[in-house]
C-alpha cells in the first residue's frame, strides 16, 4: 500500500481504497486479519484517527468487521460487494457520460460499442 500525501484524495479514502483493492486482488481473502489502526498508522507515519476513519468506513460498507479484542477481519461476500460498487460507480462516473456524450455525437451504441472493442484491440 502507498499513500500519495500530494494527492487531491482524501488519506483515509485512500487507505479505504487500498485495503478494498488488496481484498479484490486476494490478499486479503475473506475473514482474513487486515493490519490494525497502529500497524497503518506507524507504516504510514499519520495520525491513527485517520486510519480509523477509513477502516470505520469499510466496516459500514461491510467489507470489515471486528472481532473485539482480535483485530479488523474482511467480511464474507466483501470483494462481491466491492466489486458491485465499484461496477456501479464505473457505470455512472464514465460509461452514462460516454453515452451521452455519444448522442449528442450521433453516435449510436453500436458504433460506440465497435470503438470500444477497436480500442481493446489497440492495447
Amino acid at each position: 500500500m502507498k499513500i500519495d500525501f500530494e494527492s487531491g484524495i482524501p488519506i483515509y479514502l485512500q487507505i479505504a481504497d487500498q485495503i478494498e483493492d488488496a481484498v479484490l486482488s486476494g490478499i486479503f481473502p475473506e475473514d482474513t486479519q487486515v493490519p490494525s489502526t497502529t500497524e497503518l498508522s506507524t507504516l504510514y507515519k499519520i495520525n491513527p484517527a485517520t486510519v480509523l476513519k477509513g477502516i470505520t468506513l469499510l466496516t459500514g460498507n461491510g467489507v470489515l468487521y471486528k472481532r473485539r479484542g482480535v483485530g479488523m477481519f474482511v467480511c464474507t461476500g466483501a470483494k462481491e460487494k466491492i466489486q458491485a460498487r465499484r461496477k456501479q460507480s464505473f457505470f455512472d462516473d464514465y460509461v452514462a457520460s460516454l453515452l451521452s456524450e455519444a448522442e449528442k455525437l450521433g453516435i449510436s451504441p453500436d458504433e460506440v460499442i465497435s470503438m470500444i472493442k477497436e480500442g481493446a484491440k489497440n492495447d
